[in-house]
């Protein structure tokens, strides 16, 4: 069984006084997010080739003299605006938002989120003061239910940004003055007070606050950390993997390939497709989970076996899902998956060998006519069918607003829904990352939902009830009525995409406004 790591920040949150006269301020890139924000941003503008052979040269220049201690960081962000003049800063904030969703979002810490979450759990005013722009951390920040962050700023005139940079930054001292603004506004005894950071660079506001916490620290941070007591913690969840990792990821992929071929000389014995699939689809949840080191809690697991068949719904966080409910359900069930997949070489095959129904997500109608041969799975053969209304991946443990389709089904079929709820599993691969590491992830199992009452006329409802069930199980605010109707609501007309900074067109500069210092709150 695997021990659990210490996690003594976390503990202390948790043991401390409750009250909105503390502050708990988090740095951004290394403490809240694994790596920089701003090195993912340029390797995404690099990749679009949205950066010109100049800015190239000029921005690897000016961060090869910023790493040698030749310019100070005031010097780096104002080379940085050098090249946002003229871009109209509403296709920043897309751009922003895009980069969220591909890079950062996989980055966040899982240990610094549950600190976060205890934190605001106890009242604390929780707060982002990072030399990172708005556009890098906001997103993050509304993921984490954040609505306070002092940043450092370009310069705007009428939507445009300038070229400049607002002084002072939120760097260094810079972050003291920040902090000392959200502690005169709110009336927070800083002397009471946490900051997070990895990086010496902002000695000054651990220096200041009642309750320093290098978290993940460089070097120096480290050994300043050690002289005066200063408790660390390293976390190892995200960041660069290990070839460990690697290797355990690859086997475990490749090990459904290993099970299904396992499960042919059943299938030879017995001519029974249905216990060669059931033999291997136990066996890649066992050993796949067992390679990546993933360990399972699970609460009421009674309930998966008391009321087959059904269909099973599940919150889907991970690609690692597919080896939990293998584990999990192990047998007799079948599934539905993306149409993408059945395109892909051998794994589509034997997905679809083991039950799996491949649907359009775009197309409601085609998806459901295609779901309807595993009412007769169901009816006949005794299958359970195992779905995820959320429809796909979610970027973050936030639950996502079901589709009906699983809800239709159990319906048509005249069988229960099971609930599972999946707690952790981005622990383990968040959307978009393509290795697995090692964790424990709870599973909390549901009582078995009766649907023989149900009516089309009131399926919102129930989607509703149920989905609340998952909500209330996550610690998650529950779906309102109000909000069950207006998610029903038709979504407006899509505006056409800005996907990359866009140069606004030429006019005649009026008096220059400074954009106010970005504190953004909710």
């Amino acid at each position: 069984m695997r021990v659990p790591r210490p996690q003594p920040h976390l503990e202390e949150v948790l043991a401390s006084e409750p009250g909105s006269h503390i502050a708990a301020l988090f740095d951004f890139d290394g403490t809240i997010i694994s790596g920089y924000s701003a090195t993912a941003m340029l390797r995404e503008k690099f990749q679009r080739r949205e950066m010109s052979m100049e800015e190239i040269a000029e921005t690897a220049q000016v961060v090869a003299q910023h790493s040698l201690g030749q310019i100070g960081f005031s010097g780096l962000m104002s080379a940085a605006a050098k090249f946002m003049k003229g871009v109209d800063e509403e296709s920043f904030v897309e751009f922003g938002e895009e980069l969220y969703k591909k890079h950062i979002a996989r980055k966040i810490y899982p240990e610094t989120r549950a600190i976060i979450e205890a934190h605001q759990a106890k009242g604390h005013r929780v707060a982002i003061i990072s030399s990172a722009t708005i556009y890098q951390i906001e997103p993050t920040a509304r993921d984490l239910g954040i609505t306070d962050i002092k940043c450092s700023a370009y310069e705007i005139e009428d939507g445009v940004f300038t070229g400049e940079i607002i002084r002072p930054l939120c760097f260094g001292e810079g972050k003291v003055l920040a902090a000392e603004e959200l502690a005169a506004e709110y009336g927070l005894d800083l002397d009471q007070s946490f900051f997070y950071s990895d990086s010496d660079d902002d000695i000054e506001l651990l220096e200041r606050v009642g309750k320093p916490r290098p978290l993940n620290p460089n070097m120096k941070l480290k050994g300043i950390a050690d002289e005066r007591g200063w408790p660390v913690q390293r976390f190892a969840s995200r960041g660069t993997p290990s070839w460990i990792d690697y290797t355990r990821t690859i086997y475990a992929t490749g090990s459904l390939v290993g099970a299904f071929a396992a499960g042919l000389p059943i299938w030879a014995l017995t001519r029974s497709q249905r216990e060669a699939a059931n033999f291997s689809i136990g066996l890649f949840g066992d050993f796949a989970t067992a390679i990546t080191g993933v360990e399972l809690e699970v609460e009421d697991e009674r309930h998966l076996w008391s009321s087959r068949p059904c269909i099973f719904i599940f919150n889907h966080q991970s690609k690692a899902d597919v080896m939990i409910l293998a584990k999990l359900i192990r047998r007799d069930m079948g599934g539905v998956g993306k149409k993408e997949i059945r395109d892909i070489p051998i794994l589509g095959k034997l997905m679809e060998w083991g039950g799996t129904v491949f649907v359009d997500r775009a197309d409601g109608k085609s998806a459901i006519k295609a779901m309807e041969p595993l009412v007769d799975a169901i009816r006949h053969e005794g299958k359970s069918i195992c779905i995820s209304p959320e429809g796909t991946r979610t970027l973050t443990p936030k639950l996502a607003p079901f589709k009906k389709g699983a809800f239709h089904l159990a319906m048509q079929a005249g069988v229960p829904i099971v609930p599972i709820v999946i707690h952790n599993a981005t622990d383990v691969a968040p959307k978009n990352e393509f290795v697995m590491r090692p964790a424990t992830v709870r599973v909390t199992v549901l009582p078995p939902v009766d649907t023989s009452q149900w009516s089309v006329k009131t399926l919102n409802d129930h989607v509703r009830d149920v989905r609340n069930m998952f909500l209330r199980t996550l610690g998650q605010p529950e779906e309102s009525a109000a909000e069950s109707v207006a998610a029903e609501a038709p979504p407006p007309k899509p505006k056409a995409e800005k996907t990359k900074p866009k140069k606004a067109a030429e006019k005649k500069p009026a008096s220059r406004k400074k954009a106010a210092g970005k504190a953004a709150k909710g």
